[in-house]
């Protein structure tokens, strides 16, 4: 058993400490004001910030440093780096729609990332696609093409979207990590879940769910379009058989209570992932569990800003990492 992780793993588990407990998600429920939520989190040690948006920045901030953390303290941090793939797909798209509709792309990046923010306008302008890691040039070419050739945004998001999950199952697989293997996989799942529906929904073409599910071993591709082309209910009755029938029951009734399933289904796994002892799974399982926390407060401190009844904050809580 290798011990090379050891000390990272060590680091970790007293970061682990200052996450957000039960009680402090109550408190802040419960708290009338953003004011109120910010002196919840002071004293909780963390950022002293009253305005909604500037709040809301302090927290991505605090993200971006647990991956500047993880990033120095691994040996192997190109491991970790599939948690920021669909951070940088997405990135690649709001540089093409800013590219196209002649806007600053980076009000719209989403952070971390392990891409040059900074330089990637000018590279997708410039085609130096080349420049891109090697699992994004040929989807970042492919879109550009459909984008400025067709002008079609909602085609161009299914490539990306698409790609970003292969990437995702492609990366896991050549590392061999079975951590990994199953993240990937969880989140194509729920990925692909979420298109088929939408794109039943819509009645799209079977062309155009081709481009857009991408499949994986534990929901076949062809199977989800065959099933999404006959209609809602068909798609539905087909995913009640599979091992997401409960995901298949609340897409059809919420889609804010579907995307909880799926988050609390990721925490699901950080958690076994966080009993490892040795190993890259705990340093992947603690930036899972921050990412969620600081999703939690974002939904914690929209929803308060929009006056939204303390019980449906609660039924849109995650689940902590315990």
């Amino acid at each position: 058993m290798t011990t090379e992780y050891a000390s990272a793993v060590a680091a970790v588990r007293a970061m682990e400490s200052s996450l957000l407990v039960q009680s402090d998600i109550e408190r802040m429920t419960a708290a009338g004001s953003i004011e109120e939520i910010s002196d919840i989190l002071v004293s909780c040690s963390r950022s002293a910030v009253s305005d909604k948006d500037k709040l809301i920045t302090a927290l991505e901030t605090e993200l971006d440093q647990v991956w500047s953390f993880l990033h120095d303290y691994a040996p192997n941090h190109k491991t970790l780096e599939i948690l920021l793939y669909r951070n940088n797909f997405h990135n690649l798209k709001a540089t093409l729609k800013a590219l196209i509709m002649n806007t600053d792309a980076k009000r719209l990046f989403i952070r971390p990332s392990t891409l040059d923010l900074d330089a990637l306008p000018e590279i997708v302008a410039s085609k130096q696609y080349d420049v891109l890691p090697v699992y994004m040039r040929e989807t970042a070419q492919e879109a550009y093409g459909i984008l400025t050739r067709t002008l079609d945004g909602q085609l161009t998001d299914a490539v990306i979207d698409r790609a970003a999950l292969e990437a995702m199952q492609n990366e896991a697989n050549r590392l061999k990590s079975g951590f990994m293997q199953k993240y990937a996989q969880l989140t194509t799942v729920c990925a692909d879940i979420q298109t088929a529906y939408r794109c039943s929904q819509m009645q799209k073409s079977e062309s155009f769910l081709e481009t857009a599910i991408c499949g994986s071993p534990e929901l076949d591709k062809n199977s989800l379009i065959r099933e999404a082309l006959k209609g809602t209910d068909a798609l539905l009755s087909w995913l009640e058989g599979t091992s997401y029938n409960e995901a298949a029951e609340l897409i059809s009734s919420s889609s804010a209570q579907f995307e909880k399933w799926c988050d609390d289904a990721l925490i699901a796994l950080a958690e076994e992932a966080k009993l490892k002892a040795f190993g890259i799974e705990p340093l992947a399982a603690y930036y899972i569990a921050k990412e969620m926390e600081i999703k939690n407060l974002r939904i914690l401190i929209v929803c308060k800003s929009c006056g939204t009844s303390r019980e449906t904050i609660i039924e849109r809580m995650r689940r902590l990492y315990v």
